[in-house]
């Protein structure tokens, strides 16, 4: 209720990126990988046999659940990622990653994932590299480099450019961005996700570039205004009731878990806690907790707590507030190690979507004793 009808993403390009095949069951323009003419339409602009061109890969989730085993994933590369701390269930996703014979990532901070790998590939960030974007209203954006990379760092197009090389792979691999994106445009062409209206010049011009923009018009500056994506062109409509068997889970553990974001933090917090003033302001993990619970707990505003699910335990400073359900506990997700929210998430995901609970954990909250100091044996006599 009263959250409107999408979703503000947590990345800066998470809208573009979802357009554009960064699901494993998806192709340019948002075509299903399992559709025969979109398999067709992306082979022949890629100028590859459409046999060449896999079927549907595993959702996130399920693909890092296979780390390290022997039916799974062996070697991996992550571009920007913070899995160790971002992704449910964390402890087991570490343990993957330790498990890997081979672990890769490129990123411009040294994040808790590339402190596990065996390489890392240093590599530019937003400020430094060119590129576009896409916004929740679908608004194609130029992004144009402000800022000097430190020498060495290399894009991530120039990487894949190499590595297609090395490996002698067929298609157009460039570490030209406007080349890149010249071929996105062929490759969406036709598909929801339109852009083969759209090209730097387009762009560069800063007249709002709404996709679907396809080719010889103005682009769709309101998406859906006459009609849905549905047969009929009316909304479907869909009754969701609660799963019952979050309340079943909840015992023996009294309480439900909700993770979430901080105004001063982003994402795992790579970024962020390098800021010296973001990490004064927001300097731990913190568990918001109703007054009365914290009462039935014996808990007090500022104590140590540790918070336990099945999955693993987490240590916070408690934060008494009145804007928290009393059967439920908020954690931030942006800190690692024992402060790492996800090391209580589960790996059980929607059926549909894929998506982890994320504000259903089970857990038990206890107020940590502080420690007893053994007194000198000459005063423990006196």
């Amino acid at each position: 209720m009263n959250s409107g009808y999408g979703t503000l993403t947590g990345q800066g390009n998470g809208q573009g990126g979802r357009e554009h095949g960064q699901k494993a069951d998806q192709l340019p323009g948002y075509r299903k990988i399992s559709d025969p003419a979109a398999r067709e339409h992306v082979a022949r602009v890629w100028g590859i046999p459409e046999t060449a061109i896999p079927g549907p890969g595993l959702p996130a989730v399920q693909l890092l659940a296979t780390l390290g085993q022997d039916d799974g994933v062996r070697c991996l590369f992550v571009h920007g990622a913070n899995v160790a701390v971002s992704a449910p269930d964390a402890g087991r996703v570490i343990d993957g990653l330790r498990r890997l014979d081979f672990l890769v990532v490129a990123d411009f901070f040294l994040s808790e994932t590339a402190a596990e790998a065996d390489l890392v590939l240093p590599v530019l960030q937003w400020a430094e590299e060119e590129g576009t974007m896409t916004n929740l209203e679908g608004r194609v954006l130029r992004r144009r480099a402000a800022a000097i990379p430190p020498p060495g760092a290399r894009s991530e197009l120039w990487i894949w450019a190499e590595l297609a090389g090395l490996l002698q792979a067929p298609s157009l691999f460039s570490d030209d961005p406007e080349t890149m994106f010249a071929e996105l445009a062929r490759a969406s062409a036709g598909g929801p996700a339109d852009y083969s209206g759209l090209d730097y010049q387009v762009l560069d011009a800063d007249a709002p570039a709404y996709w679907p923009y396809p080719a010889g018009s103005a682009g769709t500056p309101r998406l859906f205004l006459e009609r849905f994506a549905t047969p009929d062109g009316r909304a479907s409509l869909v009754p969701v009731s609660p799963n019952a068997g979050t309340t079943a889970l909840r015992s023996p553990a009294p309480l439900l878990l909700a993770t979430g974001r901080l105004l001063e933090h982003y994402q795992s917090g790579t970024q962020t806690r390098r800021v010296p003033s973001l990490l004064a302001a927001q300097p731990m993990a913190r568990l918001q907790i109703h007054p009365g619970t914290a009462s039935n707990l014996a808990i007090g505003d500022g104590d140590a707590v540790v918070v336990t699910s099945s999955n693993g335990e987490v240590r916070a400073t408690a934060d008494l507030t009145a804007e928290t359900r009393q059967d439920t506990v908020f954690l931030a997700f942006h800190y690692p190690d024992h402060q790492s929210a996800n090391r209580l998430t589960g790996s059980a995901t929607d059926p549909v979507s894929g998506m982890p609970g994320f504000k259903t954990t089970p857990v038990r909250v206890a107020r940590v004793e502080p420690a007893v100091t053994a007194r000198p044996l000459l005063e423990a006599i006196a």
